[in-house]
């Protein structure tokens, strides 16, 4: 079994910093890609920033230039640092985890409890 768990979230005021993590562990063979997602109440889970193994970044349009996931040397971990909040970044965010158990074994994607982030204005 594979366990996704995030940390860092908070409350925070508008135009500050916050740096979420994430770490997956358990029966892993490796993973390819770590993500973000956040849901803000009464809207759907949507994509943050992924990055692969071989450390390719993808970021949403309204994160860009703001935020930077991380991955220390390509393992389990992943980081989100979120620089210039805004109100409109308050949500649950969500961590996930693209997951081989084995060689052999289909990937899997496991998914953390999430961490609350509140930005004030």
């Amino acid at each position: 079994q594979v366990q996704v768990v995030e940390s860092g979230g908070g409350m925070v005021q508008s135009g500050g910093s916050l740096r979420l993590s994430c770490a997956a562990s358990g029966t892993i063979f490796n993973i390819n890609t770590m993500g973000w997602y956040r849901q803000a109440p009464g809207k759907e889970r949507e994509l943050v920033a992924g990055i692969t193994r071989g450390g390719s970044t993808n970021y949403a349009d309204f994160v860009k230039d703001r935020f930077t996931i991380s991955r220390p040397n390509a393992k389990n971990t992943v980081y989100l640092q979120m620089n210039s909040l805004k109100p409109e970044d308050t949500a649950v965010y969500y961590c996930n985890a693209d997951v081989f158990g084995s060689s052999w074994a289909r990937p899997y994607v496991y998914w953390g409890q999430g961490t609350q982030v509140t930005v004030s204005s």
